[in-house]
């Protein structure tokens, strides 16, 4: 089928943000704020992330595309390994994309598909799969004309897919291309989106490129930045906007010298220098008048957008501030600590960070996580290392609140049932997430209910004799690709969930106005017997959904034997026979979840898993701060009274 022309009257504006120089530049932070910025004015935004790798989508990456067995065998350090790819981030539908992807959802509050990850791999497929149709009619394929119009064909589709609850057509589609300009595996995405902006005509089609301004014996240097445009041009394409990336302000003699070398106005050259947070891009962009540059070159004013819309717009963008500006001059510090398998890269758990940044704004605390490999608490290393094994437990008890992420393989499970165990014993706040939920089922079966040899089937080779964790029967061991349980899943809260802290934040969250899909967002209730009702009528359970990433379970024959030692499996699957929520009666906060919440906090509307956790991590920690003062004030009068 040939390209269909645009239509004037219904036609998207795109927005390229690409990059040069090198990778790992903040392509995404900066596309992301861009459509806060778009968002503040009212305008409906949608994202698409381009990702020139040959895999298909995210799901069988490696956070550190890290070998764990050769590891083992040889004793490899994971710092020593050069491919960084982080998180795989999971939607509504099962899509397990892009972490840059989960940047969009949390900064414009929306919800995006499968769709809106384009990779080479899908993208080959996809035009294979035509040619094995018949859809070339016996034509030579080529990647161009016809892989090109294809990925143009793909951005125009999902470019109007409604992504939040207006269930209205996008004005803004906010395209990041993933890697530089100038890889050889992204030059048929470029001629593409050439070819894209050509179609869409003038005032439809905005490009920004981001370069790096390094600082060298106190002296900012253009020279890579005037290379990357003058590479991006050879590509044909012509940035309207140059997001320079720098550690510190840009002087206006650069401004001014990257203005005259790379042929734009110095009003285009926007310093993004490092800030306090992410969070403060927007601001710093807003500062430097983009959203009036957004304004003329898109000729945004000829869009029609309702007041309601703009109003909407200009409440949220003022939300921001405030919740940035407070938080700059929050002075109390939480202390977190994240056991997990994948610390030597931050980025595998960025959701998870992320999510813990947006419960610590909202709890107007500074967030200070301690990164703890998991692998350190174990005795194992006591032996090989005792200075790391000691530093770790040194951490480990020194942290206000214990969180244990998801995570896959054997590696390192030991150390975090070692940290669940004591979370529990010594009333830290705890949450686990996936992996660690079941952690703390294994910990609380060996350590109270006195199942010494409990275990997970993940983690042994041969049936253990006690798995208290077990391959889910609806999933294959052998599965590959998305042979998980993904995606948004209903769970609901149990007849015995009338403690619950979890529960009563759930209960508490105020309906989203706007952003999320009520399908991801909406708290909705049912009778005891799953059945749907009304919230507030006679035994009526709430109903939560949150998104999965996993192929083991709790296994149901031994619920009982928990439910009577006082582990309280307050929320269940739709079936009642999945775990999905547990959480210990007489404790600060020990809960642990079968989903990922991290996959839907978003920087005003924190996630209530980690909301909670947070809250009572600065609680516990106020609690040890007075009694050092305490035991400080004592010694002092002990002292003075000749003790």
């Amino acid at each position: 089928m040939p390209l269909q022309p645009f239509d004037p009257d219904t036609t998207t504006k795109y927005l390229l943000v690409s990059g040069g120089v090198i990778s790992g530049i903040g392509k995404g932070v900066i596309a992301s704020s861009l459509g806060v910025l778009l968002k503040s004015i009212g305008l409906k935004v949608t994202a698409i992330k381009i990702d020139p790798y040959m895999n298909i989508d995210a799901g069988l990456m490696s956070p550190t595309e890290y070998d764990e067995a050769q590891s083992e065998a040889q004793d490899v350090c994971e710092a020593d390994t050069d491919a960084r790819h982080g998180e795989c981030f999971v939607l509504d539908d099962g899509g397990e994309v892009d972490l840059d992807l989960g940047n969009y959802e949390r900064y414009l509050n929306i919800t995006l598909t499968r769709e809106n990850n384009i990779t080479t791999g899908k993208i080959y497929q996809h035009v294979i799969n035509l040619e094995r149709e018949g859809e070339y009619l016996g034509s030579t394929v080529q990647i161009v004309p016809h892989l090109t119009d294809e990925l143009q064909k793909w951005i125009q589709r999902v470019a109007k897919v409604p992504v939040d609850s207006s269930r209205e057509r996008p004005d803004i589609c906010i395209i990041e291309l993933g890697g530089t300009v100038g890889d050889i595996e992204s030059a048929p995405f470029v001629e593409a989106l050439r070819c894209l902006r050509r179609r869409a005509g003038q005032n439809n089609f905005l490009h920004c490129h981001v370069s790096l301004v390094p600082v060298i014996n106190g002296e900012q240097k253009t020279k890579p930045t005037q290379a990357a445009i003058k590479d991006v041009r050879s590509a044909g394409l012509s940035p309207d906007i140059i997001a320079c990336r720098c550690s510190e302000p840009l002087a206006k003699s650069t401004t001014d010298k990257l203005a005259m070398f790379c042929q734009v106005d110095s009003e285009q050259v926007v310093a993004v220098h490092d800030v306090p947070s992410t969070y403060h891009v927007p601001l710093l962009l807003a500062s430097q008048g983009l959203v009036s540059l957004l304004r003329d070159v898109l000729r945004l004013d000829s869009l029609s957008i309702p007041v309601s819309y703009v109003s909407l717009g200009a409440e949220t963008w003022n939300t921001w501030k405030t919740l940035i500006t407070t938080h700059d001059r929050a002075y109390e510090t939480v202390k977190i600590c994240l056991v997990g398998k994948y610390t030597s890269l931050h980025d595998s758990y960025l959701s998870v960070r992320k999510s813990l940044e947006h419960a610590s704004m909202r709890c107007a605390r500074k967030l200070e996580i301690i990164w703890l490999d998991s692998t350190h608490l174990e005795h194992e290393t006591l032996s090989k290392s005792p200075a790391a094994f000691h530093k770790a437990w040194t951490h480990l008890c020194d942290a206000s609140g214990i969180l244990v992420p998801g995570g896959f393989g054997h590696r390192g499970t030991e150390g975090m049932v070692a940290a669940a165990n004591w979370a529990r014993e010594s009333r830290v706040p705890y949450l686990g997430i996936c992996l660690g939920m079941q952690i703390a089922v294994i910990e609380f079966c060996r350590n109270v209910c006195g199942i010494k040899n409990a275990q997970s089937e993940e983690k042994e080779e041969k049936l253990p004799e006690n798995p208290v964790i077990i391959n889910m029967p609806e999933v294959s061991r052998k599965a590959t690709g998305a042979g998980m349980r993904l995606g948004l899943r209903n769970t609901l809260f149990q007849d015995n969930s009338g403690f619950s802290r979890l529960r009563a934040l759930y209960e508490s969250e105020a309906p989203q106005t706007d952003g999320l899909p009520a399908a991801s967002d909406a708290t909705t209730t049912a009778t005891a017997d799953g059945e749907p009702t009304l919230k507030g009528s006679p035994s009526a359970l709430p109903i939560i959904s949150e998104r999965h990433r996993h192929r083991f379970e709790v296994n149901p024959k031994y619920i009982a034997t928990m439910a009577s030692h006082g582990l309280d499996f307050i929320g269940k699957d739709e079936s009642g026979e999945r775990m999905e929520i547990l959480e210990l009666r007489d404790h600060p906060w020990f809960v642990g979840v079968q989903y990922h919440p991290e996959y839907l906090s978003r920087v005003l509307r924190p996630s209530m898993p980690y909301l909670g956790f947070v809250t009572a991590a600065a609680a516990y920690g106020d609690q040890q701060l007075d009694k050092a003062r305490e035991t400080v004030n004592g010694f002092s009068h002990g002292a003075m009274n000749g003790v």
